[in-house]
């Protein structure tokens, strides 16, 4: 297997898991966590005295995906990655968050986009941080307004968000590293 065509079949695979990540977002938070009130989401604590609709692990972790596909399919992929998601998110919202769910995943996505796109040339870590940041405060903001009229639980989305991303650095510093190795960066 050529190095393209390794590399293209990992953005496929991140592509997929990209994907993956919206309905697993809103199954979480229909069904999974210590707390699920009868009339909103289910919620997971994500520091001492916060707590988060649980689906925010999965928004954070769509955020460095998308990032990740980019990088290794190109701003069209990353850009139908946007749109494909867009519309799986709106498709499998309950009806109440039909329009939160949408219209956040588009705008905090595309904030994504704008960021990582030209910080991507300064570094792979610094541009999937700054990025997710933006993204997913702009997600946290805009979908806690639109579905609950209230940002009540804006620190917990944001913690909980930034926690996931956080957790991937690592993983994004090694394939920086493996690339440069491989004379793919």
């Amino acid at each position: 297997m050529t190095l393209a065509h390794r590399l293209r079949t990992e953005g496929f695979v991140f592509l997929a898991a990209y994907i993956a990540c919206i309905p697993v977002a809103n199954w979480l938070i229909q069904h999974i966590g210590t707390v699920c009130p009868p009339d909103g989401p289910c919620l997971i604590p994500v520091a001492p005295g916060l707590m988060a609709p649980s689906g925010v692990l999965m928004a954070g972790l769509a955020l460095v995906l998308r990032d990740l596909v980019q990088r290794r399919l190109g701003i069209t992929y990353g850009l139908i990655a946007i749109g494909a998601g867009t519309v799986l998110s709106a498709a499998l919202a309950p009806a109440p968050l039909v329009v939160a769910s949408a219209v956040a995943f588009l705008l905090s996505e595309l904030a994504d986009f704008a960021v990582y796109t030209p910080l991507q040339k300064r570094g792979l870590v610094l541009a999937v941080a700054a990025s997710s940041l933006v993204g997913l405060v702009a997600d946290s903001l805009l979908f806690l307004w639109l579905a609950f009229g209230s940002l009540e639980f804006l620190a917990g989305q944001i913690v909980g968000k930034a926690i996931m991303v956080l957790l991937t650095l690592p993983a994004i510093r090694w394939l920086r590293n493996r690339d440069e190795r491989l004379g793919a960066a």
